[in-house]
Order: C-alpha cells, then structure tokens, then sequence
C-alpha cells in the first residue's frame, strides 16, 4: 500500500452529499489519507447546492443523470463510469453510503475491482424489500459487499449481527447527517434566501411537509395531502410549508391537491443551509424522508413520519418519531394529538437524540485508521 491511504468516496445524491460532506472534510484535514471524490450526479442541481455549501470540489463527475432514466439505467451508467476510475485510481478503500441506487452500483464497481468496501449509515432495515423501494434491497446488497459497515446506532448494529456479517467489521459511529447539520446551523442563521423568511407567519405554528417517495406515488400521496387540507382546516394557527421535490409525478400530485389552499405554502426544495433553518424553525415535521428523521431530533423537532414502516426504529423508541403510515385518518389522528396536547409535543421534542452528537465522521475516519493497521485501538462504539 502506499503511504497514504487512498480513499474513493462515490455518492450522487442530495441526501448522500449532506451525510458524505462531513466525512470528505474529515479526511482531507489528515495528511496520511486521500480522499478522491466521485459523484454521479443522480441528483443534479440539488447535488450541486450541496457541494458549493461544504466547498467540495469532485475529483470526477460521472453526470449520468437524464429525464426520466430508469432504475436499470441509473445502475448501467454508474458501473460503466466507475470502472475506468477504479483502474486509473486503484483506491485503497471505497467509501459508498446508505440506500440510492448510486452506492448499490458504486459498491459493486468496487467489488468487481477488488478493492475494499465500506459502507456508511449501514445495517438499516425495514425488513421488507419494497418498502422503501427500491432502498431496502440497495442497503442489503451492499451490505452483502462491503467489508467495513459503519452503523449509525446500535439497532443497526444488531441488525448486521443478525445477518451474520463479521462484528470485527461493523463499527457503530452515530449518523454523519447530524455532523452536516452541526455545520451548517452553527454559521450565520439567516436564510440565503430572503424570500423564505417572509413565507413564515409568526402568528402560527409552522408544520414543515416533505413526501416524495416512490411507494407513495399516487394513493399514498393523495391521502398524505387530504390529510394536511384536514388539519388546516382544523387548526387555524397552522401554516404548512412543503418544499415540493422536483421529481414531476409529486409535483403535479402537489400543485393538483394545495392549488388555492390558505396557508399551505409550496416552494422549490431550497438549498440544504436554508432547509435546516426552515426546520429549526418548524413546530413540527411530517415527512417520509429519512434523513429527517434524523435530523429534526438534534434540532429538538417533533417528527410524523408519513410511511407504514421506518428503518430508524430508534426514533420512535426514544420518542422522538411517531410512525402514521399513509392513511388519511391515522396520519391526522397522530398530528391532531401533538397540535392539541403541548405536554406531548414538549416530551418529542426534548427526547434524547439516538442518531448522534456530531462526532460520526471522525469515528468513521479512526476506523479507517484501525483497518488499514494505522493504529492498534479500535474506535468505541457511539452511545447514547
């Protein structure tokens, strides 16, 4: 191996860039380690935004995305830009993270180069292969390829132990996610974009509304959005801002059911900076994002999360999530009982945050350290 350990980090949407940018700072402070950045641009302009907010220049941009490309076409393109990369780069380690198609195709391009893998916020499961889809089964492939697992929590952990992956392997770290929003929110707190503060009535309590994923498409977002005209209805001190993802099915879905809905608010999906600022200030967050579900529990925000099923069970033991699933009424009984119970909504918000204190990236980057024998002691694992 040569003196500094190589270190190819692959990863092409927002999501992926918000968790991966705390780690590609994290490695390029170490001089005995190169960080060389990949991304496929799965997620274009929003994966550029995030980029310019951690100041990360890629190292190669594979820009596979087009209109309307399918699953198969995602997979096509990342292994084929990947190869030439992996002989040209011959990394010492390759880093992917989560559950997008890009890190199942990225592991596996390292996997048919040989070289080692790790995977960040690994042992995350629903235990249902299309629920979330097609997450579930990206997550366990590369699982089932990769050689280092960083585990956000211990559920995670325990997860990967029951699928009989090595424990000598698996390293519980916290979630970079929350190192990201550490980041961003302890700069200046004023929004990039001046038009957002103006959106925020300071006369009402502010639900901030994100649902995009494709299992929801149609039924599923039909019944999330007859359920917010309800609690609009409802609760006249309640303002929704919902930044509407650009994926046109769920746009169109979006402008059809809030067209001419009083303070139902639709914005484009702004830039990562100014989306924490927006969840610092909510009351509370209905989403089926997952990400949010970890991020709004370090920011002491209450969170409904609009899925049947969630592979972040730690939120809800801990009391920071309560899980509604996609019916109408059960999602507006959930919301209806925080809006209405203070005491309750007080007890999810204060609950202590599982998913990390900050620290994931440095973790992940001293393991790094223990497999390649830079250092004899082993990480400990994150706790709350």
């Amino acid at each position: 191996m040569r003196g500094q350990i190589s270190v190819l980090l692959v990863f092409g949407t927002r999501p992926e860039a918000i968790k991966m940018a705390p780690l590609v700072l994290a490695l390029q402070r170490e001089k005995d380690l190169r960080p060389v950045v990949v991304v496929t641009g799965q997620h274009r302009e929003m994966l550029d935004q995030v980029l310019d907010i951690f100041a990360i220049q890629p190292d190669y941009d594979l820009n596979i995305m087009r209109q309307g490309q399918t699953l198969t076409q995602v997979t096509n393109r990342v292994l084929a830009g990947l190869e030439e990369i992996m002989v040209e780069e011959n990394p010492d380690l390759v880093l992917v993270h989560g559950d997008t198609t890009t890190s199942m195709a990225a592991a596996l391009a390292g996997y048919y180069a040989k070289r080692p893998i790790g995977h960040v916020e690994a042992g995350l499961r629903t235990n249902d292969k299309f629920n979330p889809y097609p997450e579930e089964m990206n997550r366990r492939i590369t699982g089932c390829l990769a050689d280092l697992h960083f585990a956000p929590t211990i559920m995670a952990k325990e997860n990967l132990l029951a699928e009989n992956i090595p424990s000598a392997g698996i390293f519980v770290t916290g979630n970079t996610v929350v190192d990201a929003l550490h980041h961003v929110v302890s700069q200046d707190q004023r929004f990039s974009d001046s038009s957002l503060e103006q959106l925020i009535d300071p006369s009402c309590r502010t639900i901030l509304l994100t649902a995009h994923r494709r299992e929801s498409w149609g039924q599923g977002l039909e019944q999330i959005f007859e359920a917010v005209k309800s609690i609009i209805k409802e609760f006249t001190d309640i303002q929704v801002i919902f930044p509407v993802h650009r994926n046109p099915q769920v746009m169109e879905q979006a402008m059809r059911a809030f067209r001419d809905v009083e303070r139902v608010c639709l914005i484009e999906p702004p830039a990562y900076s100014d989306f924490a600022r927006l969840l610092q200030r909510a009351y509370l967050v209905m989403t089926d994002s997952g990400g949010i579900q970890e991020e709004a529990p370090g920011l002491n925000v209450p969170v409904v999360v609009l899925r049947n099923t969630t592979e972040r069970p730690e939120g809800v033991v801990s009391g920071n999530l309560v899980l509604a699933g996609t019916e109408r009424e059960n999602i507006y009984r959930e919301v209806s009982a925080i809006l209405q119970d203070e005491e309750r909504h007080h007890k999810m918000a204060s609950a202590p945050n599982p998913y990390g204190d900050g620290k994931a990236s440095e973790r992940i980057k001293d393991a790094i350290y223990y497999y390649f024998n830079k250092t004899p002691h082993r990480p400990e694992d994150y706790r709350i």
